[in-house]
């Protein structure tokens, strides 16, 4: 008996199976089986992208856009734009950063305006709705003695800036005398303050204060509906001239007003001769508070300003009448934004003074 090789029985395993594949043979097909049901029908396709980024709507929002002083380098830039500590606010580049880290982290090297992406940030949902602005949570205060203040939604985003950036004295520094700073005010653009009615010097007097978030124009209307209305042009105020306004423009349309005071036929912002009475109050304030020297008028190639008197320790309530001047003032609504509670400010801070 010989015995096989292992090459021998691997060639002869080979040869086996070879034989046993090629006896397999495919049978005939067996019937068709039944159709499935129908799948869902998908959502329909769309060009949701196009409702901001058309090369029509882009070039309409730039051309409203340059029309606003939010646009402009002098403003945003060259004064605080670089400044860790002002950045936030007076840069593209530090409202960025603030928006996306909490905090500026530091001087900003090369900052610039603001621009679209300044307020609009990435996409969330890529939905028409789907606005992106960078943010819309309620606002802590800088002056956090003020409290948490909510515009509602996108109006957060205008309060993160518009806001006071000092708690009034008698928060501030509670007591019967005050020693005043050269800024001894909310900062220029305190107007969510002014809106909510929250965070001056509410000196007693014979106007009471309306409760806070409770003006019209925070409860009925918005940052946006009376400064983001429809772009329009409309009758000058002192001409028969056109001129536009709304939109990215940020001007506030007086259509708008129209819209909301039952068809009033305003004319101009002194709608009910508000803009005229705080004017009035305004500069008795002024006067008053010169008469008292605690603050200073100072004329500049013909312009006139005024400022508080730094290093001067007054009574608490000239303190507060130095702070509610200059914050209703740099509003610039004159009191437009909320007119019981500009009254009431104004009203009080002059019978306290007239003691």
């Amino acid at each position: 008996m010989k015995l096989r090789t292992f090459s021998q029985l691997l060639l002869s395993a080979f040869v086996v199976l070879s034989l046993a594949s090629s006896c397999v043979k495919e049978g005939p097909m067996g019937p068709a089986g039944a159709d499935g049901e129908d799948g869902a029908d998908g959502a329909d396709g769309s060009v949701t992208c196009l409702d901001c980024h058309s090369g029509t709507n882009m070039a309409q929002k730039n051309a409203e856009f340059v029309m606003s002083e939010h646009s402009v380098g002098a403003i945003a830039v060259e004064y605080a734009g670089g400044r860790a500590s002002c950045a936030r606010c007076h840069s593209h580049e530090g409202f960025v950063q603030f928006a996306t880290l909490g905090s500026v982290a530091g001087d900003i090297t090369n900052p610039s305006a603001w621009k679209c992406s300044t307020c609009h940030g990435l996409h969330s949902t890529f939905e028409a709705t789907d606005y992106a602005l960078r943010m819309k949570d309620p606002v802590v205060p800088i002056a956090a003695a003020n409290g948490v203040m909510d515009m509602g939604g996108n109006n957060n985003l205008c309060a993160t800036c518009h806001q006071s950036r000092s708690a009034e004295p008698g928060t501030e520094k509670p007591g019967e005398t005050y020693t005043l700073g050269a800024r001894t005010y909310p900062h220029y653009s305190a107007q969510s303050n002014i809106l909510y009615g929250n965070g001056f010097g509410e000196i007693p007097g014979s106007v009471a204060y309306p409760a806070k978030g409770s003006s019209p124009h925070f409860s009925q209307a918005s940052c946006i509906g009376c400064h983001m209305a429809p772009f329009t042009k409309e009758k000058a105020f002192t001409s028969t001239a056109m001129v536009s306004r709304g939109g990215h423009s940020y001007i506030p349309s007086v259509s708008a007003c129209n819209a909301c005071h039952d068809g009033a036929d305003v004319t101009d912002y002194n709608y009910g001769g508000i803009q005229s009475d705080t004017h009035a109050k305004l500069d008795l304030l002024r006067d008053k508070l010169l008469a008292l020297g605690v603050i200073t008028e100072t004329t500049v190639d013909g312009e006139v300003s005024y400022s508080p008197k730094a290093g001067v320790t007054v009574p608490m309530v000239q303190a507060q009448a130095v702070y509610n001047y200059f914050g209703i003032k740099y509003d610039r609504s004159y009191g437009v934004h909320n007119p019981k509670y500009v009254k009431a400010l104004l009203t009080n801070t002059l019978e306290a003074l007239n003691e």
